[in-house]
């Protein structure tokens, strides 16, 4: 359909990777940008520091790097002393810290696992115990209250290991089948069974003998220490999702549900290019509606007197109420509320069913805290449960008409068990909450009056003074880390970096280490004291001298606008504009992210490199580029993140309608030459413009889009459409398919045929609508062995060439 553009290319070589730490090379002479070089193995830009954590005794720092041109990662070290960086040999990895793991209450050891092995260090002595060398991999350890011993997880089962002894054990055996002690009661013993036990004393007395037996061998079981502790036999037909042990090893909480789910009916998909030339099919996800929700029960074991009692949720506030009952209220009203259901009396609402998420034991093992969820999302209760007696305490309530913001789910006990912290968005935007259990009593920590920003990534202090956390607090795209000193503050900013920053606390907690990272700079080491006012220090620069000519010399920096919208709110965003003066009105080019819920106009490296480094290229072509964060995008609060709820598509178009507007009113862009591309979400929201405003957009590119949302997964979909059967107008609303009609100007449509996020048939599907509609001037392009997320150079390549030439000829 596109006149070939090969010839309009100047090719690049990429061949001067980065070193395995300083990442200097020789420079090259300076030519303008190439879809070559910005598709490229992206090693030429650097190969940043990855998974960076602290040593155990806080004195050095370790990060791995990827290999030039492999997957395969090594591992650095920094001596903060010395700054010296070196390589970690492979035999120095078994005596090196590891990243995860408990520390002892005092801070002097450390219990964690490598390599599917147990080890417990011990840091005054720096002696370093082996507990484990088995074939079988054990994860997750922890110490229990007293430290005298430490749980683990060896194949889904929880165990117990003496420290002093190395006795292992297993505190718990969960048997989802009859109990063999009980008597069994047979209701469907005939008349001659009944007759035998009637007639015959033997038949009376071997039952007799052998229920004797039965407890004498169970009393024997319990009274001996030495054996393994009762089964516990439940429901049959059931499975346990998980298990809690508590830190005092009394009690364990269960969570039980049905046995057997799938995952409800699943999709497949082609592999077209294979090793034995077959096509093979791969089992996929479900679709939205069709998933296998499970509802979940909660059994408080206690392991002491071998007593259990299920926690009663029916009393949780809005547990029975149905959230979409205004939907078949509709319904009945357009039916004239003259039909059949309209008439039945209505009954006694069913209580929803309940899942959970992130269950924490309180450090002494008296009580725990819980997220529970409804399976709509729309309702969130943290709830404290006392061990000893099952007493369930509401703590927090949140509800959402549209959905609960699945990042803000974050809770955890402060060291001493005093209180209990979490976010929420009750506000509006997310803040931490403090629950006193001994008070009843449940505040906001103060930070600024209006906290009209986001607060995650909360972290306590290994001291227990204080709560560190990541917060947008002066622009929703500068993420600094602040903290606020427990129990009543103050609040207090901790780094001044700009761009984005997380981080991470010391074992000692005296300092940070900082990932940063600024718009034309890729995410870096600093470390700084974890005190205000303290100066941040870089340890690494890992991009490539190539990089670094490239961004003083061709790569353009975008300037962060904020755009005048109509619902009221600026909209934030990324501009590119050409230095040169233009004799006439420029093109434009409008990008949208993806994933919906993510932030782009943020002040540092974006994930979007390539898409960035295009940005440039088409600047070097006299475009000007605009990326917005529409709403739906994170970093925004509430209200901005729920504007898409029922109606995808329709704000965030608005949003691009008021940011064309202000390039043509602000930046001498021509109106009727702006074209639109994006990704997933991006390609999803590039069909909506071009379908539904087709005066809009001069062309588009929809890449992997999503073109009809009843066939994406349930956990994304049907929190913001809820489900086809039960809101089909909400996705008939949202769906591109639907409105394939309006189709007047260019498209391009790319798709990765191993694509399992959005599969593939989402584009064919809408490639035969197309066909049917006699629809003209577009253009499908299949991608046979990239997923979701391209990896070959050669692909990347081709796809953003026709970008380009789409552009080129539609746009120019």
């Amino acid at each position: 359909m596109y006149p070939t553009i090969a010839a309009t290319f100047l090719l690049l070589s990429c061949t001067a990777p980065a070193g395995p730490v300083s990442g200097q090379e020789t420079a090259n002479a300076i030519q303008p940008l190439t879809l070559r070089e910005i598709m490229a193995d992206p090693d030429w830009i650097g190969r940043q520091p990855q998974n960076a954590y602290w040593a155990d005794d806080s004195s050095a720092i370790l990060f791995e790097q990827k290999r030039e041109g492999e997957e395969a990662r090594d591992l650095y070290r920094i001596d903060l002393e010395t700054r010296e960086i070196r390589p970690v040999e492979n035999a120095e990895r078994g005596s090196m810290s590891t990243a995860r793991g408990d520390w002892s209450r005092d801070g002097k050891r450390k219990v964690f696992a490598r390599a599917g092995d147990l080890f417990v260090r011990d840091l005054e002595t720096g002696m370093e115990r082996q507990l484990t060398r088995t074939v079988a991999r054990e994860t997750s350890p922890s110490f229990q209250f007293d430290e005298s011993r430490i749980r683990f997880t060896r194949a889904g089962e929880t165990y117990l290991r003496e420290l002093e002894t190395g006795l292992e054990s297993q505190p718990t055996d969960l048997r989802f089948e009859d109990d063999p002690f009980e008597e069994e009661e047979d209701e469907e013993a005939d008349y001659l069974e009944r007759q035998q036990a009637r007639l015959f004393e033997i038949v009376r007395l071997r039952e007799q003998r052998e229920e004797s037996a039965r407890d004498r061998s169970r009393e024997l079981h319990a009274a001996d220490p030495t054996r393994t502790p009762l089964p516990w036999y439940l429901d049959e037909g059931r499975e346990a999702v998980s298990t809690y042990l508590a830190p005092d090893g009394r009690r364990l909480m269960a969570v039980l549900s049905d046995e057997g789910a799938d995952g409800g009916e699943r999709d497949v998909m082609p592999v077209w290019v294979t090793e034995s030339s077959w096509v093979e099919t791969r089992e996929m996800r479900a679709h939205v509606g069709h998933a296998d929700e499970r509802p979940q029960t909660f059994l408080l074991l206690d392991l002491e007197s071998h007593e259990h009692q299920e926690i009663d949720l029916s009393g949780l506030p809005g547990i029975a109420e149905d959230p979409l009952a205004f939907l078949d209220e509709d319904e009945e009203a357009e039916d004239g509320g003259d039909g059949d259901e309209a008439s039945e009396e209505p009954g006694s609402p069913e209580p929803r069913p309940i899942s959970h998420h992130r269950l924490r034991w309180s450090p002494d093992g008296s009580q725990l805290a819980c997220f529970l969820f409804s399976p709509d999302n729309k309702d969130r209760w943290l709830v404290r449960i006392e061990a000893a007696t099952g007493e369930l305490t509401l703590v927090h309530h949140a509800h959402d008409e549209a959905w609960i913001g699945w990042r803000f789910n974050e809770m955890g006990w402060l060291r001493d068990g005093s209180a209990l912290w979490f976010t929420s968005e009750e506000t509006g935007f997310s803040q931490i909450y403090l629950h006193e259990p001994q008070s009843q009593s449940t505040r906001r920590l103060p930070t600024t009056d209006e906290a009209r920003f986001e607060i995650g990534s909360v972290r306590e202090a290994p001291d227990g003074s204080a709560l560190y956390f990541r917060a947008n607090v002066d622009h929703p795209g500068v993420h600094e880390i602040c903290r606020f000193i427990l129990p009543d503050g103050p609040f207090e900013r901790v780094t001044n970096l700009g761009g984005q920053t997380s981080a991470t606390l010391s074992p000692d907690g005296s300092k940070l280490l900082l990932v940063h990272s600024k718009p034309m700079a890729p995410p870096e080491l600093w470390v700084q004291d974890a005190t205000p006012g303290a100066t941040a220090e870089r340890l690494t620069e890992l991009t490539t001298e190539r990089f670094r000519q490239r961004v003083e010399t061709v790569i353009t920096e975008p300037e962060f606008v904020e755009i005048p919208a109509r619902h009221g709110e600026p909209l934030h965003a990324r501009l590119y504009t050409p230095e040169e003066e233009s004799d006439g009105l420029r093109p434009a080019v409008a990008f949208v992210h993806g994933a919906g819920y993510l932030q782009n106009a943020h002040k540092g490296w974006s994930g979007y490199f390539r898409e960035f480094l295009f940005h440039s290229l088409l600047v070097q072509e006299g475009y000007v580029v605009i990326d917005v964060d529409y709403r739906a995008s994170a970093g925004y609060g509430r209200d901005w993140r729920t504007a898409i709820y029922r109606q995808m598509g329709t704000p965030e178009l608005e949003d691009y309608e008021d940011a064309v507007a202000w390039l043509v009113a602000e930046h001498g862009v021509d109106a009727s030459r702006v074209g639109v591309y994006g990704g997933s979400y991006g390609g999803f929201m590039a069909l909506m413009a071009l379908f539904k405003q087709p005066n809009l957009f001069a062309c588009g590119a929809a890449l992997r889009p999503v073109t009809d949302w009843a066939h994406y997964n349930h956990g994304y979909t049907s929190n913001i459409l809820n489900t086809p059967e039960r809101d089909p107008e909400a996705f008939e609303r949202s769906s591109p398919i639907e409105f394939a009609e309006g189709l007047e100007k260019p498209l391009l449509i790319c798709h990765g045929m191993l694509d399992d996020n959005v599969l593939a048939k989402d584009s064919i599907r809408l490639a035969q609508h197309l066909i049917e509609l006699e629809k003209e001037n577009w253009e499908l392009a299949l991608f046979p062995i990239e997923a979701h997320g391209f990896r070959e150079p050669s692909s990347w390549l081709d796809e953003y060439r026709r970008i380009f030439a789409l552009f080129e000829r539609w746009l120019k």
